[in-house]
């Protein structure tokens, strides 16, 4: 605890050290983030208002959105506010309770993939049973499910990297707190805890990974019995989930499922499944899937009729 103690803030290096680069990721990144938000709000406030997304797939895909608001607002403000400082600092308590939420977040977005693809395995190979096998119940208990498997994992990555002593130095290439930088401050041997990361995280990521790709090779196999106008419409609908599975899942499994060291790359392919997909997310899943843009639309001449009237 004294050597803990020791370290009282962390020095962020961000993603630049250039002032020029660092304005313009600001506005970039600015806009990003306010994308993210208002796009993920806007497949919400959709769900929840048009009466015929009702399936479990709208509902699976309701709390998609609400996650990825979640997860990108524990890292992006921070990141966003840090282009504007050259020292850019956060507190020890800080550190370890983003850490905390980003691993929280990150993890139930996994398991809400997963039980996405599982959804969509279950709507193409036994039709006739989906809404009784995804009844509200069912589904509304793997929600739980996920936040309770993403809490645990959070506490698995964050408790032993709190019992670590910090003496110095404090500074983090990098632009939020993980655990692999913050593993290579410890003024100790990590490796019993470098394990416990990697058999947490990356065998979470690679496990689901595999769910995944076996959902979707029988979602493949049953396609081929199916007419032309069925095949394309669950590929069109299936296609969108594999694209946000491989841009959030490939650099998962690079951060995590390897031993406890730091690439140059880290920062970059971190980008990606913290910045990146939760934007890219409600723009995937609306510009291929008509029935949502065309709630969207009802729901847009309901508010432009309730602004004349």
């Amino acid at each position: 605890m004294e050597n803990r103690n020791n370290v009282s803030e962390f020095i962020l290096l961000g993603l630049t050290q250039n002032q020029n680069i660092a304005k313009f990721c600001f506005g970039l990144f600015l806009v990003i983030y306010t994308t993210t938000v208002l796009g993920n709000m806007l497949i919400i406030v959709t769900i929840n208002s048009s009466p015929h997304l009702k399936s479990a797939m709208y509902f699976f895909l309701n709390w998609l959105a609400i996650i990825d608001i979640c997860y990108s607002s524990v890292i992006a403000p921070k990141l966003i506010a840090d282009f504007l400082v050259e020292r850019k600092t956060i507190s020890f308590n800080g550190c370890i309770t983003q850490l905390f939420f980003a691993h929280l977040f990150g993890c139930a977005e996994i398991f809400v993939l997963t039980v996405m693809a599982y959804d969509r395995c279950i709507a193409i190979c036994k039709p006739l049973h989906y809404t009784t096998i995804m009844c509200k119940s069912v589904c509304s208990w793997m929600v739980v499910a996920s936040w309770v498997g993403g809490f645990l994992h959070s506490l698995l990555q964050t408790l032993p990297t709190l019992s670590l002593p910090f003496c110095g130095p404090n500074v983090i290439d990098h632009y939020f707190c993980d655990v692999h930088p913050l593993l290579k401050l410890a003024c100790t041997d990590t490796y019993i805890t470098g394990l416990i990361v990697i058999a947490n995280g990356g065998m979470i990521s690679l496990s689901c990974f595999l769910v995944l790709s076996v959902s979707y090779t029988v979602i493949l196999v049953t396609l081929r019995s199916l007419s032309s106008e069925g095949r394309l419409k669950a590929l069109s609908t299936c296609a969108s989930h594999i694209t946000v599975v491989i841009l959030f899942f490939g650099p998962l499994i690079f951060m995590y499922l390897r031993p406890s060291t730091t690439f140059s790359e880290d920062k970059s392919v971190a980008v990606f499944y913290t910045i990146l997909t939760p934007m890219l997310n409600p723009l995937i899943y609306t510009l291929r899937n008509e029935e949502v843009k065309n709630a969207m639309r009802k729901l847009w001449k309901k508010k432009i009729l309730c602004d004349r009237k």
